[in-house]
């Protein structure tokens, strides 16, 4: 089958992991995340690429252009292209939520477990879709 269809909410309540890519097409991305209490994605810019979040579970803050904004379940957010950013867990629990890169960031099929081990790895986009 071409193209990709799940329960994103299911998958992404269901994920522990940091980072894991669920599908990459030429122009966009699908990756799920968990980010623990008290930690975050880490302050990033893409000067190339439009990103927009989804979260599912938990509580937190989002930086744009050090701009705060609290988020929890159920917000969305969209970081443009250039804009520096960072989502920040502020809860007790995960902070569960799904991305869209727009173009692809990360190698198909990528899962770390952990902040430290996505950080430990090489794992830009390297041209290969899910298809």
């Amino acid at each position: 089958m071409k193209g990709y269809v799940a329960d994103i909410e299911e998958l992404t309540l269901a994920n522990k992991n940091f980072r894991q890519v669920l599908y990459t097409g030429k122009h966009m991305q699908l990756v799920l995340m968990a980010i623990a209490p008290g930690d975050d994605i880490g302050e990033e810019v893409h000067e190339g690429h439009d990103q927009f979040f989804r979260i599912e579970s938990g509580q937190g803050e989002v930086l744009i252009d050090d701009v705060s904004t609290k988020i929890k379940d159920d917000d969305v957010v969209i970081v443009p292209a250039g804009a520096k950013h960072n989502v920040l867990n502020t809860g007790d629990e995960l902070l569960q939520l799904y991305t869209i890169y727009s173009p692809p960031e990360h190698k198909d099929g990528v899962l770390r477990a952990t902040k430290a081990e996505a950080e430990a790895s090489e794992e830009h986009f390297d041209g290969k879709t899910s298809e």
